[in-house]
């Protein structure tokens, strides 16, 4: 099912290789890329989806269990910058097997922890990768893709984390309803040592994927353009986190069905992802802004609708789509105004886009937590992600105002 779901979004580019073999080889790697993004977001996003289960096992209620999950996105924060520069000189593929046998490691740490206290810890390690493998992997797909597709090549990457939110994350919910929800984490981290074997067979040991030096990689970072758009991205974004985080309870205590529709709805939300990804992945390339504005516009109705008329059943599920289908379509141009800001430091600059992601999954979580926990309804998180994806888009649109022909010519 995950390699059907990957070709579909691989079809749409064109791999520069000249014969059979090669494309072959050339299918592998980006499968094997993809399937990594998949591990990562199984397990970031299946915390999501257990959150009530994990939350009663270790006696704590849903605002405190979100903690978890904010440390989860603080690794990932913390991790991305940090480790793709201690790591610069690293050849990419070395850097991808050493990061995902980490995630492993944090994913067992996860399913064996007792108290809040262990497991937001596990979560924080096994969140520490996430950034630079995303980084590194856009690095990869580029090389393989070819120059000029770096929108594509990105969106080639996040497919699997997309997927993830189809197929892993409802399985994997499903899978801790019925074993327990530390068998999800002992799962993801079994699918973790298959994506490592995948790694190392498939991508290529080739020096044009060495690393470089770690004072160029510093130098981006002293740009004020690139912690505007990542300002822009963990903003805009946040309202995702702030709708996937309480899907679980929109289903059982909003809509009032069983829970075993909550697989359902975190599949639908997941096709949403995967089909915006897919079209932010086209527009990206050719036009500077379009996805943005496109993306964040079109939530911020949706959101509007979602938060208004969510108690209705078909709304829940039609909003839950399209939340992810909007949002998605964002992030793959945010990419690649981020790599054209800084063009020395690509992996940098892949690994703090999703450093800024998770910053949006962290202030989602906490803003949609907030708003719960001071008893203005569980639809109120949705607010609170309408809230600020507004921002998010209110950041760019200045952006643009002060530069339109940067934000043009680019």
């Amino acid at each position: 099912m995950l390699n059907k779901a990957f070709d579909a979004q691989c079809s749409a580019v064109k791999v520069h290789c000249t014969d059979a073999a090669q494309q072959r080889k050339a299918g592998l790697t980006l499968f094997a890329l993809a399937l990594g993004s998949f591990c990562i977001g199984t397990s970031e996003f299946a915390s999501m989806g257990i959150l009530q289960l994990f939350a009663a096992s270790l006696g704590i209620d849903l605002p405190a269990a979100t903690n978890a999950i904010t440390a989860y996105a603080f690794g990932v924060v913390i991790g991305a910058p940090l480790v793709t520069l201690a790591a610069a000189r690293l050849n990419r593929r070395t850097l991808l097997l050493l990061l995902m046998t980490l995630f492993v490691c944090g994913n067992i740490l996860s399913a064996l922890a007792t108290d809040l206290r262990m497991f937001a810890v596990a979560r924080f390690i096994s969140g520490v990768p996430q950034g630079a493998y995303f980084g590194a992997g856009a690095v990869v797909a580029s090389y393989i893709v070819g120059p000029g597709h770096g929108g594509k090549a990105f969106a080639l990457v996040m497919s699997g984390l997309t997927i993830a939110t189809i197929v892993g994350s409802p399985l994997a919910t499903f899978l801790g309803q019925n074993l327990g929800w530390r068998n999800t984490y002992l799962a993801v981290a079994s699918l973790g040592v298959l994506s490592t074997l995948t790694l190392w067979f498939w991508v290529p040991k080739t020096t044009s994927l060495d690393g470089g030096s770690v004072a160029r990689e510093l130098a981006s970072l002293g740009r004020s353009s690139v912690w505007l758009m990542m300002t822009v991205a963990a903003l805009g974004v946040a309202s995702i986190f702030a709708v996937y985080t309480f899907i679980g309870v929109f289903v059982t205590d909003v809509v009032a069905i069983g829970a075993e529709w909550i697989p359902v709805a975190l599949a639908l939300f997941g096709i949403g992802m995967t089909v915006g990804n897919l079209v932010g992945g086209r527009i990206a390339d050719v036009h500077p802004a379009r996805g943005i504005v496109v993306g964040f516009g079109s939530a911020i109705i949706v959101l509007a609708i979602l938060a208004s008329f969510g108690s209705n059943i078909p709304t829940l599920f039609v909003g839950l789509f399209c939340v992810g289908a909007t949002m998605m379509t964002a992030i793959p141009t945010i990419q690649v105004r981020l790599t054209r800001l800084a063009p020395e430091a690509p992996t940098l600059m892949g690994a703090m886009n999703l450093a800024a992601l998770n910053v949006a999954n962290a202030i989602g979580a906490w803003a949609g937590g907030l708003a719960i926990g001071n008893g203005f309804g569980l639809l109120s998180a949705v607010w609170a992600g309408f809230c600020l994806t507004l921002l998010g888009l209110a950041v760019f649109a200045l952006i643009l105002r002060g530069s339109p022909q940067t934000a043009l010519a680019h």
